[in-house]
């Protein structure tokens, strides 16, 4: 609970009080270390667990690939995939080979991921070639990353949506909800405060302080632009003119939240929101030049990872 809330010192401080942590406990301190951008830990965690003499299994692998992933050590993650079956004898599962097509890609090792693709002894499914094109697409390779398109509407075309035919990164099929459910979530946030959840849902202008929140946010862009902020348009696939997409962006979800927490929460203190879907890479840039502004921790989770945003830079380090 303390590790999906991004307060990794509760979760360290019941943790170390367990009488004997089970391999579900470890599983989740590593996992969720790396999730929240602490890497280091995570792996110093993993060293410690092989120390006393236990035996990892395959789901503890995924969390160290993740967090070799965090600390853009792709060296010690191939040394950990070799680790598994000379030592522990667990044979690789489709999981395992595309948590190390993750790992590569998202430090940016994108012809090393492909070449890990086709050497590879399984066949690969729509799930490689769905993860190495968004990397493409975060990283900018947009040669390979429309190769791995071709492939993917080959295989199952259903697969590829609006955002990904105009070159965007698509949210994964595990971050989507139910068809029946998608409009009434669709771009949602939650965000507490003094113990009230308020939701928000990209342009609402329904809060009853609408006005307050949307000049607080255009009083920060003045103050991003003057701090090197610009705009990336290209994540808004409406056609409309320049300025109708910057004030898209202005409205979308995750600022609301956070413009009406920097309103309505005390001064320095840290600001948390959760996101169902993924923060797109506008917001993502946004919110940690609006960290440096105001001096204060945003603790953001979206559908796949914990963004703790502080100083101007992401505890992702720009990979998520």
């Amino acid at each position: 609970m303390y590790s999906e809330c991004g307060s990794m010192d509760n979760a360290f401080m019941v943790f170390n009080k367990m009488p004997k942590p089970n391999l579900t406990s470890w599983n989740i301190m590593i996992t969720w270390l790396a999730k929240n951008g602490l890497g280091e830990d995570a792996i110093d965690l993993f060293n410690e667990f092989k120390k006393a003499g236990l035996k990892p299994d395959g789901q503890m692998f995924i969390g160290v690939f993740h967090t070799c992933s965090v600390l853009e050590d792709t060296t010690e993650g191939l040394l950990h995939f070799e680790s598994m079956s000379k030592d522990y004898g667990i044979v690789p599962t489709m999981d395992h080979y595309v948590s190390v097509v993750d790992m590569l890609g998202s430090t940016g090792y994108l012809e090393e991921a492909l070449e890990f693709i086709e050497k590879m002894p399984l066949e690969p499914n729509v799930d490689f070639w769905k993860t190495l094109m968004n990397l493409c697409r975060v990283h900018g390779h947009l040669e390979l990353g429309d190769q791995c398109a071709e492939l993917i509407e080959q295989l199952d075309p259903s697969s590829l949506n609006e955002q990904s035919k105009a070159g965007l990164v698509p949210p994964k099929d595990s971050d989507l909800v139910k068809e029946k459910e998608k409009k009434k979530l669709a771009a949602q946030n939650l965000l507490e405060v003094r113990s009230r959840v308020h939701e928000y849902q990209a342009g609402d202008t329904s809060h009853p302080e609408n006005d307050k929140i949307y000049s607080q946010l255009r009083g920060l862009r003045e103050q991003m632009k003057e701090a090197g902020y610009i705009p990336g348009t290209r994540f808004v696939l409406h056609d409309i003119d320049q300025e109708g997409k910057e004030d898209a962006l202005l409205a979308h979800s995750e600022r609301l939240a956070v413009a009406y927490a920097l309103l309505s929460s005390p001064a320095r203190s840290s600001i948390r929101v959760i996101k169902n879907l993924r923060v797109c890479g506008d917001c993502h840039n946004a919110l940690k030049i609006i960290s440096k502004i105001v001096g204060r921790e945003l603790i953001m989770r979206d559908a796949k990872r914990f963004h703790h945003f502080k100083d101007g830079l992401c505890s992702c380090q720009d990979y998520w």
